[in-house]
């Protein structure tokens, strides 16, 4: 009998497979290299095949679809139950095979070569961005040991980087060549980050569904582009809410039998698109708390009962229940009329 289900446990070279039958009896444990690894699965019948959603998972999912595979990705955490006493090769893919099984387990889709182009746009930008924030807290830290200090912020900065360029004759003779080198990098990383998030613009321009997104409340071009990078086929998530638990939007539970206990936030799932949508929120109640009058009934209520950084995670899980409403229905927004 042929396998049916095979468990694969993917690396950089070297590749484990762990395959049953329908009956649920083992068929066959393999170790393959990468040059082997399509060559057996080219002769292979089409099987269902488990792997944990990791680098480089997206494609070979994408290449085993192509030879009429049924691929389904499942985080690593939710595999990790299934794998039995030390960590090895065969029990990675054991493990795998066995939780691809279960009906009650969680997949993510495979992503198309076009979305993970998006992502990497993203995530290129998230890292220019770490790397001049790393700078300027560097350049903020030498100065502070010289007595030499500014506000927060690219403007306070500004003042900072004035002050390295005119060779201040406070800033020792010894320490300027690193901080103008610091500085250099800075500009350099400034410039690209800015040409990044322009082509970002331009993307989102020409994308429709994204052009949509932008009508939310704190929806701007970043967000729009990173969540539809994420996660592409939005039906994929059941209902709204499932869409924000994802997200890390919505509170944990730790219950008990009759005793029911919601803590904050689960901060699972992308952090760098749940931020976006928190600085989005932040800025829309900004906005609220300065125009009342402006706002809807919904965000001035929960402005005057709350404390604002909790109304805050409550807009931003509210703006991805209306950002998945509208990737499903295909519709645009329609805001709540104001309080009269």
């Amino acid at each position: 009998m042929h396998a049916t289900t095979i468990g694969l446990d993917i690396a950089k070279s070297v590749f484990q497979i762990h395959a049953e039958d329908e009956t649920g009896r083992v068929v066959l444990r393999k170790r393959l290299t990468r040059h082997q690894l399509l060559r057996f699965f080219a002769q292979h019948p089409p099987a269902l095949i488990g792997m944990e959603a990791c680098g480089s998972a997206h494609h070979w999912g994408r290449e085993l679809e192509k030879l009429g595979h049924q691929v389904k990705l499942m985080p690593a955490s939710y595999v990790k139950p299934f794998v039995k006493r030390n960590k090895t090769d065969g029990h990675d893919a054991e493990g795998c095979c066995e939780a691809v099984k279960r009906p009650s387990m969680r997949f993510v889709r495979v992503k198309s070569i076009a979305q993970q182009c998006e992502r990497g746009l993203q995530r290129s930008r998230d890292l220019l961005v770490r790397q001049r924030t790393q700078l300027m807290n560097a350049m903020r830290g030498l100065l502070a040991e010289m007595g030499i200090v500014a506000g927060q912020g690219l403007i306070g900065f500004a003042k900072l980087a004035a002050i390295v360029k005119d060779k201040d004759k406070a800033i020792p003779p010894e320490l300027l060549p690193c901080l103008e080198m610091m500085l250099r990098q800075w500009q350099g990383l400034e410039t690209e980050t800015r040409r990044l998030e322009a082509l970002i613009v331009k993307r989102v321009k020409q994308n429709e569904p994204m052009r949509r997104l932008m009508g939310a409340p704190g929806v701007g071009p970043l967000t729009a582009h990173a969540t539809l990078a994420a996660v592409g086929d939005a039906s994929q998530f059941r209902s709204a809410r499932d869409f924000a638990a994802w997200l890390g939007l919505t509170p944990k539970q730790h219950s008990s039998g009759n005793k029911l206990r919601s803590a904050g936030i689960s901060r699972q799932g992308d952090k760098a698109l749940r931020r976006l949508f928190i600085l989005g929120a932040s800025a829309t109640l900004r906005q609220a708390r300065n125009r009342p009058d402006r706002a809807s009934p919904w965000v001035n209520a929960i402005l005057a009962r709350r404390p604002v950084k909790v109304a805050v995670v409550a807009q931003a899980a509210k703006t991805a229940r209306i950002v998945w409403a509208l990737l499903v229905s295909g519709e645009s927004y329609r805001a709540t009329p104001r309080a009269a």
